[in-house]
C-alpha cells in the first residue's frame, strides 16, 4: 500500500512539473500512450503519462508540442529552444515553398519574367532620359553663359548674369544627383529581377547559365538605361 502511495505521490509530482510549463489556461488536446499501451487523450495533461511523452495536439490533429517527463530546468529550457529553432526552420521552409509557388504562378515562362522586368525598369529608365535632356540643354546653356561671361574679362560679372551661372550650375548639380538616383534604382530592380531569374531557372528546370531567350522564345534581356 505505501508503495503504492508513493508511485501515485511520484506521478502527480511529475504530472505538476508539465502543469507549471503548460498552465491550466493553455489549451490543446494531450495525448499519450501509457505503459500498459492505452491510448490516452484529455484537454489536460494526463497523470497516467507523468513518466514519459504527451503530445499536445491543435483542433486539426497537428502537434504543436510534446512534454517530455521530469526535466530538470537546464534541460527544459534546451529542449523548448530545441523546439523553437525547430519551429523557425519550419517556418522558413513553408515561406520559400510559397515565394517559389507566388513566382512560378507569376512567371510561367521567362518571356512573361522580362515583361514585368521592363514594366518595373519604366518609371527609372523614363527619368533618366528625362534628366539625359535636361543635363544636354543645361550645359547648352552653361556654354553661352560662359561666352558671354568673357566679355567681361578682369571686371566683376553683372548681377543678373552672375546670378544665372550660379543657377546654371545648381541645376546641373540637381539633374546630376536625380541621374544618380536614378541609375541606382535601376540597378536594384535588375538585381532583384536577376535573382529572381536564377531561382526560376531552377524551378523551370534550365541550366542556371541557359540564355534567356531559350524559355521566352526569343526575349531579349532588360531593357539598359538611356545615356
Amino acid at each position: 500500500m505505501e508503495v503504492r502511495t508513493l508511485a501515485l505521490g511520484c506521478a502527480w509530482s511529475a504530472l505538476a512539473a508539465m502543469v507549471h510549463v503548460a498552465p491550466a489556461h493553455a489549451t490543446g488536446i494531450y495525448t499519450c500512450v501509457d505503459g500498459k499501451g492505452r491510448k490516452i487523450t484529455s484537454d489536460r495533461p494526463i497523470p497516467e503519462c507523468a513518466d514519459r511523452e504527451q503530445a499536445v495536439r491543435n483542433s486539426d490533429g497537428s502537434v504543436r508540442r510534446v512534454l517530455t517527463p521530469s526535466l530538470t530546468a537546464e534541460e527544459r529550457a534546451a529542449y523548448e529552444e530545441s523546439q523553437r529553432k525547430q519551429m523557425v526552420r519550419e517556418a522558413a521552409l513553408r515561406d520559400a515553398i510559397r515565394h517559389d509557388r507566388n513566382l512560378l504562378t507569376r512567371f510561367p515562362n521567362e518571356a512573361a519574367h522580362q515583361r514585368a522586368r521592363a514594366a518595373a525598369l519604366a518609371p527609372a529608365v523614363e527619368a533618366m532620359q528625362f534628366n539625359t535632356r535636361r543635363l544636354d540643354q543645361l550645359r547648352i546653356e552653361n556654354k553661352r553663359l560662359l561666352d558671354e561671361a568673357e566679355f567681361y574679362k578682369g571686371k566683376a560679372l553683372p548681377r543678373p548674369l552672375k546670378s544665372k551661372i550660379e543657377g546654371n550650375g545648381a541645376s546641373i548639380e540637381a539633374q546630376q544627383s536625380a541621374a544618380a538616383t536614378h541609375q541606382a534604382e535601376i540597378q536594384r530592380i535588375n538585381a532583384r529581377y536577376d535573382e529572381e531569374l536564377q531561382r526560376l531557372r531552377t524551378l523551370w528546370g534550365l541550366p542556371s547559365g541557359a540564355n534567356r531567350a531559350t524559355a521566352a522564345g526569343g526575349s531579349s534581356g532588360a531593357a539598359a538605361p538611356a545615356r
